[in-house]
């Protein structure tokens, strides 16, 4: 019996068929039926139901001569539009129920039956709509268009916004960019003019182009993420479930086309390579990161740290006797910082190595800025943020506790940011020092520095928490963590419009996606928390069936 029930799918399939071609066909059925792929089907509707909705309720073009062309400009207003905001709002949700009943697969007693290549594959599936949809949650993709058509054109990105060269890609810019210069690094410039260049001022092909840019940095977090567990503790498939598939990354940095995809997979990358010792590969890494994004330049003084304690197990493997089979105090206390038996002098070594890592990067940037023909400006524009208001960011709220304003602005709010900035720097230099005693201590130093930037910055907006949440996944969290950063990010992906708009400042909207974050984190332990199965399906899912008789 049992073999009849191996060979069974077997009859259906035609005669010939390759052995290896019915093993495949054996397995994807299998994982159809299963759980974890009624989840990946859910998550695959949720996603089409996002790009479908996207075309009418997303961060749209001002004008679409395609939907006219097709006749379906009424997407776009009146009842179009509310049914276009249903359906975005609806694949949302299920693409987050998607993910929890994911999540209670991977962590729960049955999590043995979850592979890796599984939850890559599902990645993959939940993307595949969205590369086509129009921008969702953010305009920024129209912005990263014109100022790619500023390099592509003549001008400098660093010194004019993108309202010195007219044209269709700046009619679709928001307007709070448009006089704004570009605070990305030459690398991403680069990439922006070739995008420009290839497709022209056509903004679906170009957002499309964008979209295929990010997959690499997709690619380098499935790699590096769960990579990652073998130095900080943590499960390989959990990793990947929390900092990949979760809707706030795929949703916000594939949707929404955000150059944080890029970066945290380089940054994720490189980090992994300096773990396992290749500290200028890992470095020159991290490097273009920052070529994308400054904010992955958190990560380089805390690999110095790293770099620094492999250089003193080196010596000290190098020096050790047969006869010292003891464990060194440094061994069991290391420090990167303290003066050993090996490294006598560490400030020469902290100089030999933070000098190759500084020199290696400016050669990574320096050649960049020179392809791109662009200066350092990108320093000075970063202070572009300042122009977002949101109370994501501590000193925002400091301000709207000051003055009971709405929208605050002026003189304290300056001051509150000013503020901030100023221990924002002390946070980040007692956190470097903080924590240089191991590898472990060291990326924990990272995502502190990350999420302090995060909340101590003039803005903040919700996809920046992918940032730390890509390192924060290697480690080995309890499922109460879990369960709160799955609260976390839930409402962090509710609480923006798909439009782009901010829906902070509506009472309902942010209670809406308080009680879906609560619901989302008690459903990580429970199934059906607010109980709307009824008696008769809870008796059956409580209920284990019957083993099956040979």
């Amino acid at each position: 019996m049992d073999t009849t029930r191996t060979l069974e799918p077997q009859r259906h399939m035609p005669t010939g068929t390759d052995p290896g071609v019915r093993s495949w066909l054996r397995t994807a059925g299998d994982f159809a039926r299963s759980p974890e792929g009624h989840a990946a089907m859910m998550g695959f509707f949720g996603a089409i139901m996002i790009t479908f909705g996207g075309f009418g309720a997303g961060a749209v073009r001002k004008r679409d001569p395609l939907l006219e062309a097709l006749h379906l400009s009424w997407l776009r207003f009146g009842h179009g539009y509310a049914l276009s905001t249903v359906l975005i709002w609806a694949g949302v949700l299920m693409m987050i129920t998607a993910w929890v009943r994911l999540g209670r697969t991977t962590i729960g007693k049955d999590s043995a039956r979850v592979t890796l290549n599984e939850l890559r594959a599902i990645v993959g599936i939940w993307i595949t709509p969205l590369l086509f949809a129009a921008p969702m949650f953010s305009r920024d993709a129209y912005s990263y268009l014109a100022q790619g058509a500023l390099l592509r054109d003549g001008f400098d990105p660093y010194q004019v916004g993108p309202v010195a060269n007219p044209g269709v890609l700046l009619d679709n810019v928001s307007p709070v960019w448009t006089t704004t210069t570009a605070p990305y690094g030459p690398v991403f410039l680069l990439i922006g003019r070739a995008i420009t260049m290839i497709t022209g001022d056509n903004v679906i092909t170009g957002t499309i182009a964008l979209r295929f840019v990010m997959l690499p940095g997709l690619a380098l977090m499935m790699w590096a993420v769960p990579y990652l567990t073998k130095h900080l503790g943590g499960k390989p498939t959990v990793a990947l479930w929390l900092a990949v598939l979760n809707p706030l990354v795929l949703i916000h940095l594939i949707g929404g086309v955000h150059n944080e995809m890029l970066m945290v997979g380089l940054m994720c990358a490189g980090v992994a390579l300096v773990l396992e010792r290749h500290h200028v590969a890992g470095i020159v890494v991290v490097a273009i990161g920052v070529a994308i994004k400054a904010t992955a330049g958190v990560a380089l003084p805390f690999l110095v740290w790293i770099w620094i304690l492999h250089e003193k197990e080196r010596r000290a493997a190098a020096h050790r006797t047969d006869s010292d089979v003891g464990t060194s105090e440094d061994q069991t206390h290391p420090d990167a910082a303290r003066p050993s038996a090996d490294m006598p002098h560490p400030l020469f070594v902290f100089a030999k190595i933070a000098g190759i890592g500084v020199g290696v990067f400016a050669l990574v940037f320096g050649a960049a800025s020179v392809i791109a023909g662009v200066g350092f400006g990108w320093v000075t524009a970063l202070q572009g943020s300042n122009k977002i208001i949101n109370w994501l960011s501590l000193p925002t709220i400091l301000a709207h506790i000051g003055t009971w304003d709405q929208n605050p602005s002026g003189s304290v709010l300056g001051v509150i940011r000013t503020l901030c900035q100023v221990a924002l720097i002390a946070v980040l230099v007692a956190t470097w020092w903080r924590f240089r005693h191991s590898e472990r201590e060291a990326v924990m130093g990272i995502i502190i520095a990350f999420v302090a930037i995060v909340l101590l910055s003039p803005a903040a907006l919700p996809w920046y928490y992918s940032w730390p949440l890509a390192l924060a996944a290697g480690f080995a969290l309890s499922t109460l963590t879990l369960q709160w950063l799955v609260g976390i990010c839930t409402w962090l992906m509710l609480v923006f419009q798909p439009d782009g708009s901010i829906g902070l400042y509506n009472f309902w909207h942010v209670a809406l996606a308080v009680f879906a974050a609560v619901v989302a984190a008690v459903s990580l332990r429970h199934v059906d928390p607010l109980h709307l199965r009824s008696a008769r399906s809870r008796a059956v899912v409580k209920e284990p069936a019957p083993p099956v008789r040979a």
